[in-house]
């Protein structure tokens, strides 16, 4: 209806005129209350002119026509017809707006001939005819130019869209091409390797056992490790090839990165504070990551040392911190590595924060936070 508004005050404000000039023209006849109803007509149907533009046109035409003829306001009574046809005419109701035009010229011409005085009428007749077509072939025209403006514009629009969309399948086809291929170079390379160590670990384990001796804690904690990864890197090959599928890891694993790292001879300690919950899968996933990491680092680096691993809870965010009392200088800040890195590209990504850096008290600490608010 509110689109509808200016058409109706247009019709509204041309009846105004209309009124107005049938009643100071000197040459129009007096107004009566069946000239008014046309008048109201006309400014209904134009109102209604966007929903229905033929009808409109019909019934606007045929409206002042009977006012011509019955008052004969003069040119003034073709303004609501003009603008009727232009709106047919741009809706797509060529022939009808055509048609139109031709009927009200012809009636409109009729009308002036049979009335014209005395002496010579024609010249007056022939410039108000003029006028008229003049008018009225600018109407149409005009309509026609508005719609296939409008038809430019959408098929623009339309053109941007599919461009648009060709965009991005052009860019998910090829990040599936580059997982593809960092998923055959993994399984070429690395996958080749860890096997062979896990190979390796098991024969040295089952040497010893098979001579009666005890392996050592090292070599079962390689030989768990290897099996470790073995299983993440599958998980990881398979989650390239297919994003949606792959084991799944989140922070509900992180007693298993425990074991692991203390078979591996390093003692840690996980603290859980706070209400656990269902946790985005993304940050879900990243926490796991930021452990993982951490652990490795400790493992690598810290020499003797016992990590403790803190998850905390909060209703806004997300804590996560693994701290060791290695042999971490505490002046100055760590070379960032690869690991350092990416723990920090997933954190950030996130819109969380992350401190990695040597405590004062000794030892390496990294705390991972991430906002659970949406802020994401």
């Amino acid at each position: 209806m509110r689109r509808d508004l200016p058409y109706a005050l247009s019709g509204l404000a041309l009846g105004l005129l209309l009124l107005g000039n049938a009643a100071l023209a000197p040459d129009a006849a007096p107004v009566h209350a069946i000239d008014v109803a046309l008048v109201v007509v006309m400014a209904a149907a134009l109102a209604a002119c966007r929903r229905y533009p033929a009808p409109a046109l019909i019934v606007v035409s045929a409206a002042m026509l009977a006012l011509h003829l019955r008052v004969h306001p003069g040119p003034s009574a073709a303004f609501p017809v003009l603008g009727a046809v232009y709106v047919a005419a741009w809706r797509g109701h060529r022939t009808t707006a055509a048609l139109a035009s031709l009927v009200f010229l012809g009636g409109f011409l009729a009308h002036d001939i049979s009335v014209a005085p005395a002496g010579r009428p024609g010249q007056q007749i022939v410039e108000r005819t003029s006028l008229l077509l003049g008018w009225f072939v600018a109407a149409n025209v005009a309509g026609l130019v508005g719609r296939q403006r409008r038809a430019y514009l959408e098929q623009v629009e339309q053109r941007a869209v599919e461009a648009e969309h060709t965009r991005e399948e052009v860019a998910l086809r090829r990040a599936g091409e580059e997982r593809l291929r960092i998923a055959r170079d993994l399984h070429d390379s690395l996958t080749h390797n860890i096997s062979v160590i896990k190979v390796q670990a098991g024969i040295a384990v089952h040497l010893a056992r098979k001579h009666g001796e005890e392996p050592a804690a090292a070599l079962l904690a390689i030989q768990e490790a290897s099996g470790a990864a073995m299983r993440e890197l599958r998980a990881t090959l398979g989650a390239l090839r297919s994003p949606s599928d792959g084991d799944w890891v989140g922070l509900a694993r992180v007693g298993e990165l425990a074991e692991r790292t203390r078979a591996a001879g390093v003692p840690v300690q996980v603290t859980v504070t706070g209400q656990p919950r269902e946790l985005p899968g993304e940050v879900d996933q990243a926490g796991y990551r930021v452990v993982q990491e951490a652990l490795t680092n400790v493992a690598r680096h810290a020499g003797p040392a016992t990590a403790r691993i803190h998850v905390e809870y909060a209703p806004a965010q997300l804590t996560v911190s693994v701290t060791d009392d290695g042999r971490a200088a505490p002046v100055g800040s760590p070379t960032p590595g690869v690991g350092l890195r990416g723990m920090r590209e997933r954190v950030t990504g996130l819109g969380g924060t992350l401190d990695a850096a040597a405590r004062d008290d000794g030892g390496f600490g990294v705390r991972a936070t991430f906002p659970l608010d949406g802020s994401a």
